[in-house]
């Protein structure tokens, strides 16, 4: 659905910056044909970490007509704390990117 090259995520992983930028470019520009987006894949925990990817790591991409811009987080705390806090971290780099159209 999100359109995601599956080399992408063979060479770079679901947590990635590449796979992120894609999902949200994919999704505004070609699915939902909306000016802006956020695209999050992240390992919440408490399972699934690697020494190269722990629980925690976040990457967030935010779609705008301004272009996308991505990141990488490496959060603390249980599950839900990091799910949370990444929920904000999106909604706040989205409202700054729009704030500046």
């Amino acid at each position: 659905m999100l359109l995601v090259k599956k080399e992408s995520i063979d060479e770079y992983g679901a947590v990635s910056l590449p796979v992120v930028e894609q999902m949200a470019d994919n999704i505004a520009l070609n699915v939902v044909k909306s000016d802006c987006s956020i695209a999050v894949s992240g390992i919440a925990g408490p399972g699934g970490g690697t020494d190269l990817k722990p629980v925690g790591t976040v990457c967030i991409a935010v779609h705008t007509p301004q272009g996308t811009t991505v990141n990488h987080h490496l959060l603390t705390g249980n599950r839900n704390r990091i799910i949370e806090r990444t929920t904000n971290i999106a909604i706040i780099k989205l409202i700054k990117k729009l704030n500046k159209i």
